[in-house]
C-alpha cells in the first residue's frame, strides 16, 4: 500500500454556486445559500426553508436533453459536478485504460414523487380500508417507470460511467452523512491496492421534497427558525435548534501519483489517511462518549503516517444539532489534547448535503489548503461552555494550511475520517 494518492480534478454543484470557483469564494465571503423553499410548497411544514441549488441547467452536461426529463436531481447535480471534475482533471486525453479507470461515489435515493403515492393512496382508499386493487390500478396511472427507476440510489454511477465510459470498479455506497467521504477513502484504498490508477469519486443527493423533509421534522432534526433562515444554521451556538436541509453534488478525480505525474497533471492536494468506524449504539443518536468519532479520527490520523500536531484545520461535521456539536467538540478534545486546532462548520453556509457532504468539505478542505485560508462558522454569536474551542467564528481567517481532517458522522452510527495535505513531492 504504498502508492499515493492525490486529487487531480474537482467538480461542485452546491446551494452556494455550480462550480468549484463560485461556491469558494462565497464560503470565503461567509455568505448564505439558505432561503425559504421552492421546490415544493413548504408552507405548512415545521420547516419551511432549506438551502437549494439555485439556477442550474442540467443540458450543459448530458448528450440530449431529452434523455434528461425523467432523471432525478441527485443525478443532474451529479452528472454537473462529475463534468466539471473530468474536465478539470484533464484525464480523458491522458489515454487512460477505461477498465483501470473506476467510480466510487455516496449517492442517496432519487427524488420521492409524493403527488403520484398520494394520488394511488387515495385511489385505493374506501370508508374504512384500502381496496388494493384500486390502489394498484391508480398508481399504474400515476407513476412513471422511468422516474421510479431513477430513484434506485446507482443510478448517478450508471449514467456517469456511460458519460465518460468508466468501465473498472464501480461502487455505491449509502451510508447516510458518511456516503462521500466513505467514496474518497474506499476510492483512495482501491488506488493504493492497486484495483485502479484513476478513481472519480464523491457524492449526490437531494433529500427536499415532502417524503425527506417530513421525516427529519418527525426526527425533530431540522431547525425551525422560519423568521431567519439564514441565520438558522448555527453550529456550535448555544441557541441552535437543528439542521438546515441542502442539497447538491461534489466530485473529484482520485489519481495515483506517478500517474498524475507522467502526464503533468495538476494537484489539488494528496490523500493521506482514512478512518471509518461504527457507534454500534442508537440509529439516530451518537454514543455519549464521541467513542465513534473519536474512533475514525483516530484511524485516519494513523493511517496518514501524520502526527496529529501537524494538523492545522478541522471541518468539522457541525451540524447545528445539540447533541453532535457537543460530542463532536469532545472527541476533537480526545484526540488532539490541549491542542485542538480551529474548526469549523461549512454546513452553517450550505446547510446540510447528507449523502453529499462530505465530499463538498474535503473539496473546501483542499481549498483552504490552497489558498491558506480557514472557513469560517457563520452565525456562531452565544458561546456555549459545552462547545469552547475556536470555531473560526463568522469570518474566514489567513493562516497557514498544511495539513487537514475532514470528518462527516451519519444517522445509523456510521462515522468517516479523512486526512489530507498539501502536495510535496
Amino acid at each position: 500500500m504504498t502508492r499515493r494518492v492525490v486529487v487531480t480534478g474537482i467538480g461542485m454543484v452546491t446551494p452556494l454556486g455550480n462550480d468549484l470557483n463560485t461556491t469558494w469564494n462565497n464560503i470565503k465571503e461567509g455568505n448564505s445559500g439558505v432561503a425559504h423553499t421552492t421546490i415544493f410548497d413548504a408552507s405548512k411544514f415545521p420547516t419551511k426553508f432549506c438551502a437549494e441549488v439555485k439556477n442550474f441547467d442540467a443540458d450543459a452536461f448530458g448528450d440530449d436533453p431529452a434523455n434528461w426529463v425523467n432523471r432525478g436531481r441527485h443525478t443532474k447535480f451529479g452528472a454537473g459536478a462529475a463534468h466539471q471534475a473530468v474536465m478539470d482533471s484533464g484525464i480523458l486525453d491522458a489515454n487512460v485504460d477505461p477498465l483501470r479507470f473506476g467510480i466510487y461515489l455516496g449517492a442517496g435515493e432519487g427524488f420521492q414523487h409524493f403527488n403520484s403515492f398520494m394520488s394511488s393512496i387515495a385511489g385505493g382508499l374506501t370508508e374504512d380500508d384500502i381496496n388494493f386493487n384500486d390502489y394498484t390500478t391508480t398508481a399504474y396511472e400515476a407513476f412513471n417507470f422511468e422516474r421510479e427507476l431513477e430513484n434506485e440510489p446507482n443510478m448517478p454511477a450508471a449514467h456517469i460511467c456511460a458519460m465518460f465510459n468508466i468501465q473498472g470498479p464501480s461502487t455505491n455506497t449509502l451510508t447516510a452523512c458518511a456516503a462521500s467521504n466513505q467514496a474518497v477513502g474506499e476510492a483512495t484504498a482501491q488506488i493504493r491496492r492497486g484495483d485502479a490508477d484513476v478513481m472519480l469519486a464523491g457524492g449526490t443527493h437531494s433529500m427536499i421534497h415532502p417524503s425527506g423533509v417530513t421525516g427529519f421534522n418527525l426526527l425533530g432534526a431540522l431547525s425551525k427558525n422560519n423568521d431567519d433562515p439564514t441565520g438558522a444554521s448555527r453550529p456550535f451556538d448555544r441557541l441552535r435548534d437543528g439542521f438546515v436541509l441542502g442539497e447538491g453534488s461534489s466530485m473529484m478525480i482520485l489519481e495515483e501519483l506517478e500517474h498524475a505525474k507522467a502526464r503533468g497533471a495538476q494537484i489539488y492536494g494528496e490523500i493521506n489517511g482514512y478512518g471509518s468506524t461504527a457507534d454500534a449504539y442508537r440509529v439516530t443518536d451518537q454514543h455519549p462518549d464521541g467513542r465513534g468519532a473519536i474512533g475514525c479520527m483516530s484511524l485516519a490520523i494513523k493511517d496518514s503516517g501524520i502526527d496529529s500536531s501537524r494538523i492545522n484545520y478541522v471541518n468539522a461535521h457541525g451540524t447545528s444539532t445539540q447533541v453532535n456539536d457537543k460530542v463532536e467538540t469532545l472527541a476533537c478534545k480526545t484526540v488532539f489534547g490541549e491542542t485542538v486546532p480551529p474548526i469549523s462548520s461549512t454546513k452553517s453556509m450550505m446547510g446540510h448535503l447528507i449523502t453529499a457532504a462530505g465530499a463538498t468539505e474535503l473539496i473546501i478542505c483542499l481549498m483552504a489548503i490552497k489558498e491558506n485560508t480557514l472557513p469560517p462558522t457563520i452565525n456562531y454569536e452565544n458561546p456555549d461552555p459545552n462547545c469552547d474551542l475556536d470555531y473560526v467564528p463568522n469570518e474566514s481567517r489567513e493562516q497557514t494550511c498544511d495539513v487537514i481532517l475532514n470528518n462527516s458522522f451519519g444517522f445509523g452510527g456510521q462515522n468517516v475520517s479523512i486526512v489530507a495535505s498539501r502536495f510535496t513531492d
